[in-house]
This record gives structure tokens, sequence and C-alpha cells, in this order.
């Protein structure tokens, strides 16, 4: 298992965070999903997965949700 944490921009409320992790969940080997919500400011989400995940399905998955994976 492994934990990354990730910061995502444009989350206000718990609608948004229900949001990316409905679609961070779908990721193939994706166990657990916590965010520390900033609203109106960038928020930390940590992804535990059975291995590393792309970055690129994670900034895919995040802009599905309709938000912004920006540079940790």
């Amino acid at each position: 298992m492994t934990t990354t944490t990730y910061s995502v921009a444009g989350m206000t409320c718990g609608h948004c965070t229900s949001a990316v992790t409905e679609e961070l969940t779908k990721l193939p080997g994706v166990q657990q999903v916590s965010i520390d919500l900033v609203a109106g400011g960038t928020s930390a989400v940590h992804v535990t997965s059975e291995a590393a995940l792309d970055e690129s399905q994670v900034r895919e998955a995040v802009d599905e949700a309709g938000y912004e994976l920006t540079a940790s």
C-alpha cells in the first residue's frame, strides 16, 4: 500500500469532496481517499492505493469531477 497526497484547487464544500472522491475511487487499485478541504484554496487529497498511481490518471479523474490538480 502507498499513500500519495495531491493538491487540488477549486473545491469549496462537501459536495466537491464527494465528487472528487467518487472519481478517484474508480481508479484501479485505489483503496481510500481522504480530503483536507480548504474552501476556496488548495485542498490536500490523500489517496491510498495498492501501488503508485499514474499522475495523468489522477489528473483526469480530478478533471472529470470538475476540479484542477495543481503542483504539490
